[in-house]
């Protein structure tokens, strides 16, 4: 049966605990032999803009000695009127694994899943973007030498990244997660109860709030994302008035953070003077470019895994 990626909520947890230590792992080095995926062919089919992963998974193709097939949005014939089932059988004839980030329904991936025989990677649906917590957890991993204990602070919209954090860190015993989302704009009720379901089976801490604590202990990471998810627009036409207290800046990493320890983080792109400051994500305390480079490396760890060799 192929190895399929679609939420994190699926992953077997030895898998997901390996995916992240293996995914470090690549990042220390040394190269992996060029020989691990033998010349397989790998789709990368990109329905929605991408810079990180897109690039990463096609990189880590070739750096583990396989043949990338890159496709844009209007490259297939599902663009004609072909049925995504129809499509996927036909590519899983020619491909060793599809990458694909979707445009449409998010059931979509799961629906190829369904009736291909090629493993299916899910590179951001509109509901969750799983490679990204993989590579963010494997970055934490790198940099603090253990997860547990942790405790993470997320500030601004309650979006397909935050919702793979939330069943990520939910999985991560010992690590906490405090989402701070405005009013409205914050995980789904099928989301936050997948992540308390995770965290009571696996003994992570997950919580939610929609104002901005007057304290708190010192967080380990402060962490936004762009406010606007690609692609998205938003019908309230003052959304960025109630966004701007969530912005990630020095008020508020001196607020939350501990000069000598917090790290911030952005999985990028970032809108400098929204979701964050120039000072911040430039400043000492950014892993920020150090955790977009993380994400070749998970897409390595991905592909090896999924991959049967």
């Amino acid at each position: 049966m192929a190895r399929h990626l679609l939420s994190i909520a699926d992953l077997e947890q030895h898998d997901f605990l390996n995916l992240i230590d293996a995914s470090a792992a690549f990042a220390r080095g040394p190269a992996p032999a060029a020989a691990r995926l033998n010349q397989r062919c790998v789709g990368v089919y990109f329905r929605k803009t991408s810079t990180r992963t897109r690039t990463s998974f096609i990189v880590g193709t070739v750096r583990l000695g396989g043949f990338p097939v890159v496709y844009g949005p209007a490259d297939l014939q599902v663009n004609t009127g072909e049925s995504l089932e129809d499509t996927v059988r036909v590519l899983s004839g020619y491909l060793d694994a599809l990458v694909i980030r979707s445009a449409g329904d998010p059931r979509e991936l799961r629906t190829m899943a369904t009736v291909g025989r090629v493993p299916i990677v899910n590179a951001m649906t509109a509901d969750e973007h799983p490679t990204q917590a993989i590579s963010d957890l494997a970055m934490l991993t790198r940099h603090f030498g253990a997860l547990k204990g942790l405790r993470m602070l997320y500030a601004g919209e309650g979006n397909n990244t935050a919702a793979a954090l939330a069943l990520a860190v939910s999985r991560v015993a010992g690590m906490e997660l405090v989402l701070l989302t405005p009013e409205g704009y914050g995980l789904t009720a099928a989301c936050l109860q997948s992540a308390a379901a995770l965290a009571q089976r696996f003994g992570g801490r997950v919580a939610e709030r929609h104002d901005i604590p007057a304290h708190a202990e010192p967080f380990d990471v402060l962490y936004t994302t762009r406010w606007q998810t690609t692609g998205t627009d938003k019908s309230d036409p003052l959304w960025r008035e109630r966004f701007a207290p969530f912005r990630v800046d020095h008020g508020m990493m001196t607020k939350f953070g501990d000069p000598t320890r917090t790290v911030f983080m952005h999985d990028l792109p970032a809108v400098r003077g929204e979701d964050c400051d120039t000072a911040t994500i430039d400043g000492e305390r950014s892993i920020a470019f150090e955790q977009a480079s993380q994400k070749l490396y998970t897409a390595m760890a991905v592909l090896d895994w999924c991959i049967p060799t």
